[in-house]
């Protein structure tokens, strides 16, 4: 069973910045294509980036683009997101997921308890 543990939100200005971390466990983490989601009180949770398994490629939501990084350490089977210059608007609560491809990156395993990022103005 696949287990998601997300780590490193907290409460930052705007402008700052924080870098979350996703430790995975019960699969083949460095064949797992990785993605980052979140979730806005009151709105449907959304993507944020993936990164390719096999050429370690990234895709962003325009939203984060510039700003947003995401990595991954197959050693440790850990997934990052360096969130930079953040906005109010990122607000949110932020998941990871393993991801695959359907003409769109659609989360395939059952979600993490997230963590919760707050940006205050």
């Amino acid at each position: 069973q696949v287990q998601l543990v997300e780590s490193g939100g907290g409460l930052v200005q705007a402008g700052g910045s924080l870098r979350l971390s996703c430790v995975v466990s019960g699969r083949t983490f460095s064949r797992a294509a990785m993605g980052w989601f979140r979730q806005a009180p009151g709105k449907k949770r959304e993507f944020v980036a993936t990164v390719a398994s096999n050429d370690n490629s990234t895709t962003y939501a325009d939203s984060v683009k510039g700003r947003f990084t995401i990595s991954r350490d197959n050693a440790k089977n850990t997934v990052y997101l360096q969130m930079n210059s953040l906005k109010p608007e990122d607000t949110a609560v932020y998941y990871c997921n393993v991801v695959s491809y359907y003409g769109t990156y659609l989360p395939v395993q059952a979600w993490g308890q997230g963590t919760q990022v707050t940006v205050s103005s």
